[in-house]
Formats: C-alpha cells, structure tokens, sequence
C-alpha cells in the first residue's frame, strides 16, 4: 500500500514535509497509534459526524470520544450525530474504509479539530490505508486544511 495519490500530491504541490509511516494492518486508531509507534495522544482520528444533515469530519486524538454536545456548541448546530457508513461510504475515494486522512477539504467536507491536537508540534493520521500513517507539522496541517477549532474530545474513546 501507499499513500493514496490525491493526499500526495496535495502536499507535494504545497511543499510540505511529511514522513510516511508503513505499519501493520489497523483497523482502530488507537491500534494504529500502537503500530505505527506513536502514543494515542499523538495520533489523529477522523470520526464522521453528521451535522444538521451534513456530513463533516472531527479529528481528534485517537484516546479520546467526540462529546457530541461540545461538538454542537461548537458547530453552533442544532442537530449532531454520529454518521452511518452508509452516509460517507462514497465521500473519501480512494481511501480504504475508515482510513480516511483529516483533509476532509480534499474531499468537500468541513473539518472539525479538537484544539487539544493544535498543542503538539506534529500530526500523525491515516494515509487514506490501514497500513499508512503520515506525521508532519500541525501548522502545516491547519495551513492547507483550514479547520475549524473547539474543544469537543473527552474521555477515553
């Protein structure tokens, strides 16, 4: 596997550094944090949540739960929930189920990030397989992908 062509050109064509973490087959993010070597602090986890009808992504680290309540404040919404497979299963093309990366841009969907993440200096998430990470600086991150910040995450998710 390889990091899905659409996620690399985007940060190739916007020079950006990243390293490429090949690991074990993972389904979970925290199983992914554990082969990939980082802490489940550090990895990133997109979870898709539908808002108001519309389906956006929450990144978060991987340890942690969406509070779907602060999720709402923050999105200043009236409906949140998370999303069925079948509402995102054509969203993310070319990414393996649940492997999708948090450039939800990339795909026409809005990002939500815990502000927890904009903390560390790198990122570590899913290269769009279950079998690629890729870590590069969060700044670069919120640069190309322009999320919007809250404080949502809690608990051990």
């Amino acid at each position: 596997m390889s990091v899905a062509p659409k996620l690399k050109e985007y940060l190739d064509s916007n020079e950006v550094k990243y390293n490429v973490l090949t690991h074990e087959i993972a389904y979970t993010a925290q199983d992914t944090a554990a082969a990939a070597h980082v802490s489940g602090k550090e990895l990133a986890k997109s979870v898709v949540v539908n808002v108001d009808g519309k389906c956006v992504l929450a990144i978060l680290p991987a340890h942690l739960k969406v509070d779907l309540e602060r999720l709402k404040e923050t999105a200043n919404a009236k409906t949140v929930r998370l999303a069925h497979e079948s509402e995102f299963a054509t969203l993310f093309p070319g990414c393996d189920r649940g492997a999708m990366p948090p450039f939800g841009n990339l795909y026409g969907v809005d990002i939500f990030v815990d502000e927890s993440l904009t903390r560390d200096n790198e990122i570590v998430f899913n290269a769009c397989t279950h079998v690629d990470a890729i870590r590069m600086k969060y700044e670069d991150f919120a640069r190309l992908a322009h999320p919007r910040v809250g404080a949502f995450a809690s608990g051990e998710g």
